[in-house]
């Protein structure tokens, strides 16, 4: 089911979804405001979160996948970190993995099944090398893409470990132009970050604006203030504003996103997509999954604003 249907006359119209944690969720408003204007993509490819995304829109499960992003919730979030300080990352990877099985595609889904060519990438860690998943399990080809390395351990793949896509190729536009692509929308994630504040001190103050599920318990706290402590005290107060130094994942987020940024201005000047979209995401924090609400409708306008634009290219 992986043959693309789109006329001989008719350009194939390719989404380069880009890396960005939590702030991914924003792909799902993306691409439900370009079905809306009648521009469905023929090719779809992820990078990290946008690996996710991608596979739930190939396999026509977007929906699904929205559905469990807006349930999410300060207490369902919790229940995705480790407390173990001897583990090789923060997040528990069997709960993740059952929230993939629930929402995006079942352990045995290959990419040939899918119903959109779809594809990700992944770094190879020891050397540093592009890899791209355009065949086999879908799983792996999304688990392998999103490995942040310190919240994610590195994975086993053919002998190689492997890890976030992002530090090569964080929007990845020349992915999709190698699967067949005549025009690519890229969503870049990380252009509104470096610059602004550091995010992740807004998972500790439970701003989650549009969510009715967001209300303040006890126990939240109790478990939300559990985890600062027993890792190695992760989120830390606005570090601008007092004189405690930045967290162990503060400094590791911001340096990611200073380095997917210049990554991704390099990546393009060389590869420049047809549509750039960039969503207003500053105030979404690296953890802030919970905020699906949020990003899903930064998402939808961010693409309000350069309809003109698309469409104007679509009909070239």
């Amino acid at each position: 089911m992986n043959e693309s249907s789109t006329p001989l006359n008719k350009p194939k119209i390719g989404l380069a979804l880009g890396s960005g944690s939590a702030r991914g969720w924003s792909h799902i408003g993306v691409i439900r405001a370009l079905e809306k204007a009648g521009i469905p993509c023929d090719i779809v490819c992820g990078c990290s979160i946008g690996a996710i995304v991608a596979a739930a829109y190939a396999n026509n499960r977007l929906h699904h996948l929205e559905e469990g992003v807006k349930k999410l919730d300060s207490w369902n979030l919790l229940r995705f970190f480790e407390l173990s300080l001897n583990t090789r990352g923060f997040i528990d990877s069997e709960r993740l993995n059952n929230f993939f099985e629930d929402y995006v595609c079942s352990a045995d889904t290959v990419i040939a099944d899918l119903e959109k060519p779809y594809a990700t990438v992944a770094t190879e860690l020891k050397t540093g090398r592009e890899i791209w998943f355009e065949t086999g399990n879908v799983k792996n080809a999304i688990w392998s893409s999103f490995a942040l390395p310190g919240l994610f351990s590195p994975v086993n793949y053919q002998n190689k470990w492997l890890v976030d896509g992002g530090l090569v190729n964080p929007v990845p536009v020349s992915l999709c132009r190698a699967l067949g692509a005549d025009i690519v929308i890229a969503v870049n994630l990380n252009g509104d970050l470096v610059g602004h504040r550091n995010q992740l001190q807004s998972l500790t103050k439970g701003t989650v604006t549009d969510s009715p599920q967001n209300k303040d318990t006890d126990l939240i706290e109790s478990l939300t203030s559990l985890i600062k402590k027993t890792s190695l005290s992760l989120f830390t107060p606005d570090y601008e504003d007092s004189q405690t130094p930045p967290s162990l994942i503060e400094t590791m987020a911001a340096s990611i996103n200073i380095t997917q940024d210049f990554i991704t201005r390099s990546r393009m000047a060389g590869d420049p997509p047809d549509v750039m979209l960039s969503p207003r995401l500053s105030e979404i924090g690296l953890l802030e999954f919970d905020r699906g609400k949020d990003a899903i409708k930064e998402g939808e306008k961010c693409v309000e604003r350069l309809l003109p634009e698309i469409e104007y290219l679509i009909k070239i």
